[in-house]
């Protein structure tokens, strides 16, 4: 029997042009289509001038996992399934990870049509520092919850990454300049890749009040990184050893905190050991 293979195919931001020639030709060929919506999927295609010869299967998150069984089942009997969502990757705030996982939990190959990302994308076009981020997904809808999230990266040394809806974009900025205090710089990139692409950058209050105007289209933020907290080695010797006390190990625990904090690693492993005696 042919073995089936699952790929996850990254669709163009905005701009079809962006599209690779790997993406028309799996497309063109694949058996089944798992698209997270099949309107935007025929728009697409013709776009690419691509006449799809397989199934076309909608894949959005209602039904993500009554799906699974199905297409598991074309997969098994050797047919390729072609994921797509309505932008950017796969699995990335969008359908896929279930599928993904399942498929890996049943050992059947799935890979990659590497293309657009939102997260990336905004991220290199932020003015902020790149070698290291994380990426939150949506931030949260309710204020209390989006409180406790931003209290969350209070202390975050790495650039974050999060979308939100236009709707909502000056009230999280506000709640964020609260939070996180008014001279923490971050950008709102806006429409990438699309026509009225726009990427706004500036600290907190300022970007707020941008936004308190109204804001349209799709919204990335990107938020620089949490300065490292001023503090001497002998203040987190306490931390460092709560942290072991609580099953860490030595080294990696004085790692971490040295690292959130700008202290020497070795400096705050000697004063841990040196407390000890």
């Amino acid at each position: 029997m042919t073995e089936g293979r699952l790929v996850l195919a990254a669709t163009p931001l905005g701009d079809v042009r962006d599209a690779s020639p790997r993406l028309s030709e799996a497309l063109a060929t694949a058996d089944v289509i798992a698209a997270e919506d099949t309107r935007r999927l025929r728009s697409l295609t013709t776009a690419l001038d691509v006449s799809p010869v397989g199934r076309v299967v909608s894949f959005y998150e209602d039904v993500e996992t009554a799906r699974l069984p199905k297409l598991l089942e074309s997969l098994r009997s050797g047919e390729t399934v072609v994921l797509v969502t309505d932008a950017g990757m796969p699995s990335v705030s969008d359908p896929g990870f279930r599928l993904v996982a399942a498929c890996v939990e049943a050992e059947v190959p799935v890979t990659c049509l590497p293309g657009p990302s939102a997260v990336t994308t905004a991220l290199a076009l932020s003015g902020l520092p790149c070698d290291r981020f994380c990426f939150e997904g949506f931030a949260p809808r309710k204020p209390g919850e989006r409180a406790k999230w931003l209290g969350s990266l209070k202390d975050e040394p790495r650039t974050v990454v999060f979308f939100e809806s236009p709707h909502r974009l000056a009230s999280t900025l506000s709640d964020a300049a609260e939070v996180l205090g008014s001279d923490r710089r971050a950008a709102v990139c806006r429409e990438l890749t699309k026509t009225y692409e726009e990427v706004k950058r500036g600290n907190l209050p300022e970007l707020a009040t941008w936004a308190a105007d109204g804001v349209k289209g799709e919204i990335t933020v990107v938020l620089a990184g949490a300065p490292p907290r001023s503090v001497s080695v002998a203040d987190l010797v306490s931390e460092v050893s709560s942290r072991v006390a609580a099953g860490e190990r030595l080294k990696s625990a004085a790692a971490e905190v040295a690292e959130a904090t700008g202290v020497s690693k070795k400096e705050l492993y000697d004063a841990v050991l040196a407390s000890r005696k």
